[in-house]
C-alpha cells in the first residue's frame, strides 16, 4: 500500500510537471497582456527606476524586446525588482515570466535550478573598487582587507577563490540587497567593494564622492551575463532568445530604429528574413512575422541598447571592448535567421 502511495504521489507531481510545462507561457503572457520580467533593485545603466517609477536599462530593453516581440508593443512589461537571493525562487515558482538582471551563466543554474539560460547580453567580469585615498592599485595588494559584497551570487566564490590562491587573508562583508552593500561601503565599514566591473561602474555613480574611488584593473573572472527562463517550454526559451539575436543581428546588418522602416525594402535576404518580408519565423514562434521589425523599430538593435544605457557617452561611460560585434573585435556573436 505503502508503495503504491509513493507511486501515486510520484505520479501527481509529474503530472502537474507536465502540466505546467505545457501551459504555454506565450498564451499566458498573451492572456493577462503584459510580460511580468524580473529586474534588479536599482542598478543604473542596466535595471533602474526613475522618481516616476519608468524602468530604463541594458537588461530591461531585453523585457521590451520580448514585449515588442509578442505584443508589437515594448511598453507591454511590468517589471519585479529582485535581490540576487529572490530572483531564482521567483521565477522558479511563476512569480515572473522571464529574469533580465545582471545575472551570471553558470554550469549550476542552468541544470540545477530548473532554469535556462537565454544568451548573453553582457559579457562581464568581476572587479574591485577602492578608495583612491588607500593608496592601492592592484587587486593583489589587498591583503587583510574587509570587502563588501551581495549574498546569494558567484560574487563570494569568486573572492574566495581569488584570495586563496593569493594566500591573502581577507573579511567578507556581506547583504542581501544591494543598496545596502552600496551604503556600507560609503560609510567605510568595508575597505573594497566587489561585483561585477559593470555594477561597479554603475554603483559608484551613488556614492557620496564618486571621483574619490577607483576601479582596479584586475577581472578575476567571467561573468556572461543574460536573460534566465523555466526549463520546461521550449517556445517561451525561443523567443526570449531570438529577441536577443534579433537585435545583435540587426546591429550586424545596419539596421537601426531609425532606418528600420526604410531596409524593409531592402534586396538583402538576410535583411529581409529578419524584418519579417519572407519568410515565417514569428510564426514557428507563436508571434507575427514582423516581430523582429517591431523590436528594432521600437527598442533598437544591441549597439543601439548599449550606447543609449551603458555606453561612452553615458555617465557610466563603458567602452563596447568585448561587447563588441565580433566583426568589430568583440564576442557578440549571434545565430542566423534562416
Amino acid at each position: 500500500m505503502k508503495k503504491l502511495m509513493v507511486t501515486a504521489a510520484l505520479g501527481a507531481v509529474m503530472g502537474l510537471a507536465a502540466g505546467a510545462a505545457s501551459a504555454g507561457t506565450i498564451e499566458d503572457v498573451k492572456a493577462k497582456g503584459f510580460v511580468q520580467c524580473g529586474v534588479s533593485q536599482g542598478l543604473p545603466g542596466f535595471s533602474n527606476p526613475d522618481d516616476k517609477g519608468n524602468w530604463t536599462g541594458l537588461d530591461v530593453d531585453v523585457c521590451r524586446a520580448v514585449a515588442a516581440a509578442v505584443f508589437g508593443d515594448a511598453s507591454k512589461v511590468k517589471y519585479t525588482p529582485l535581490s540576487a537571493k529572490e530572483r531564482f525562487t521567483a521565477l522558479q515558482s511563476g512569480e515572473i515570466d522571464m529574469l533580465s538582471r545582471n545575472t551570471t551563466w553558470t554550469a549550476t543554474r542552468d541544470t540545477a535550478l530548473g532554469l535556462n539560460f537565454a544568451g548573453v547580453n553582457y559579457y562581464d567580469g568581476q572587479g574591485f573598487m577602492v578608495r583612491k585615498s588607500l593608496g592601492v592599485s592592484s587587486a593583489l595588494e589587498l591583503s587583510g582587507a574587509a570587502v563588501c559584497t551581495n549574498t546569494g551570487t558567484t560574487t563570494e566564490l569568486n573572492v574566495a577563490d581569488y584570495f586563496r590562491s593569493h594566500k591573502m587573508p581577507y573579511e567578507i562583508v556581506a547583504f542581501e540587497k544591494s543598496d545596502e552593500v552600496v551604503q556600507a561601503y560609503n560609510a567605510g565599514r568595508c575597505d573594497v567593494y566587489t561585483t561585477d566591473a559593470s555594477g561597479l561602474y554603475a554603483q559608484r555613480l551613488k556614492l557620496t564622492k564618486p571621483d574619490e574611488h577607483i576601479v582596479l584593473p584586475e577581472i578575476i573572472s567571467k561573468e556572461p551575463l543574460g536573460p534566465v527562463v523555466r526549463q520546461g517550454d521550449d517556445q517561451w526559451f525561443n523567443l526570449v532568445k531570438w529577441s536577443l539575436f534579433a537585435m545583435v543581428n540587426a546591429e550586424e546588418m545596419g539596421v537601426t530604429s531609425a532606418n528600420v522602416d526604410e531596409m524593409k525594402k531592402s534586396t538583402n535576404p538576410a535583411i529581409r528574413r529578419l524584418l519579417g518580408v519572407e519568410g515565417k519565423f514569428g510564426e514557428n514562434m507563436g508571434v507575427s512575422n514582423d516581430w523582429a521589425f517591431n523590436i528594432v523599430k521600437q527598442v533598437g538593435n544591441y549597439g543601439e541598447a548599449f550606447d543609449r544605457n551603458v555606453g561612452p557617452k553615458t555617465p557610466l561611460g563603458i567602452a563596447r571592448g568585448v561587447n563588441a560585434l565580433w566583426s568589430k573585435g568583440g564576442i557578440q556573436y549571434a545565430p542566423p535567421i534562416r
